[in-house]
């Protein structure tokens, strides 16, 4: 059901007032969203299979078994976490990541994210 003119108006007036009085939270709240803590574990998570991987190609230098243990065991956690966290985003939030990757590149996904002040 859409809203009436007079909703709109008054959802403004809210608006504009949270601007003028706490931007910060304002920026916060309008950059937040029902994606947002399940797409941080998802990075951590595809960040946490590439390192596993990275260890178990490192420590299989070392001994087979510490690079089973160590690396793959890493990698598999990681793996069955991404695998959570891409099924509880469901489809539209699987969008929204792969958008995301592509708007900031891989680099800026996985490291620090810009601010709007910072563009």
């Amino acid at each position: 059901m859409p809203l009436s003119e007079d909703e709109r108006r008054i959802l403004t007036e809210i608006e504009q007032q949270l601007y003028a009085t706490d931007p910060a939270l304002a920026r916060q709240v309008s950059s937040t969203t029902v994606y947002s803590a399940p797409l941080r574990r998802t990075r951590f998570a595809a960040a946490g299979v590439v390192i596993g991987l990275v260890l178990t190609i490192a420590l299989l230098s070392v001994h087979y078994l510490l690079a089973f243990a160590v690396g793959f065991g890493l990698t598999l956690l990681s793996a069955i976490q991404l695998e959570g966290g891409l099924r509880h985003l469901g489809r539209l939030g699987a969008q929204q990541l792969s958008q995301s990757i592509r708007q900031a590149g891989a680099r800026d996904f996985f490291g620090r994210r810009a601010e709007p002040d910072d563009q």
